[in-house]
This record gives structure tokens, sequence and C-alpha cells, in this order.
């Protein structure tokens, strides 16, 4: 089964870091896009940051491009969101998603097939001002 499971979130103030892991398992690392998705209260779920190993592409929101960073570590099937300048328009739910049939981060981000298939459960990040 594939399981994705993320850690790392917490209270923090404005200009804060915090670094979200996703520890994937169940499936072969290489063969998908893995990517944060966050959900504040009230809006829609959107796509923050995603990674493909297929191309090697990476995908950020306009919203977080030069404060947030996502890595993948393949030899510890785990994927990495350093957040740094945090906002508190940063606060949300942060998930982890993963999905074998976006061959870029970008279609992932923006969601062109829909959601992905495999999601874990969220974690809090909260920001205060």
């Amino acid at each position: 089964d594939v399981q994705l499971q993320a850690s790392g979130g917490g209270l923090v103030q404005a200009g804060g870091s915090l670094r979200l892991s996703c520890a994937a398992s169940g499936f072969t690392f290489d063969d998908y896009a893995i990517g944060w998705f966050r959900q504040a209260p009230g809006k829609e779920r959107e796509g923050v940051s995603c990674i493909s190993s297929s191309d090697g592409s990476t995908y950020y929101a306009d919203s977080v491009k030069g404060r947030f960073t996502i890595s993948s570590d393949n030899a510890k099937n785990t994927v990495y969101l350093q957040m740094n300048s945090l906002k508190p328009e940063d606060t949300a739910v942060y998930y982890c998603a993963a999905d074998p049939y976006y061959a870029t981060a970008q279609a992932m981000g923006v969601m062109t097939l829909g959601p992905p298939d495999y999601w874990g459960k969220g974690t809090q990040v909260t920001v205060s001002s």
C-alpha cells in the first residue's frame, strides 16, 4: 500500500522557518511525482510545491517562490519542504501527495489531471503575526 507520512508542522512566528518531511513507502519512489499541498480554513486546497523524478522538474506556487525549497532524498524515500520567511497567510494544513501519472512537477502543482491519487494525513502549520 502507498503510504505518505507528513511531519514537521508547528507554530512559528512570522519570519521564522519550518521544515516539513514526507516519508513515502509502498511504491517505487522514482516513478512518482510528489508534492506538497495546503488548505487554509474556508479555502480550496492548492498546490504549494512539487517535484518530479522523471524529468527532474520542480514547481512552486507564486506565493512561495523564493521562500520555500523542495528537495528529495531518494535513498530515504523522503521529500522535504524547507519553508523560510513564513507569513501568517502560510497558515494551513499541509498535505503530502503522490501520483504516478504526473510527468512534470508543474502539471501536478496545478492539478491538470485532477487531485493526485495518494494523500497523506496533513500537518498543521500556524504562523503568528
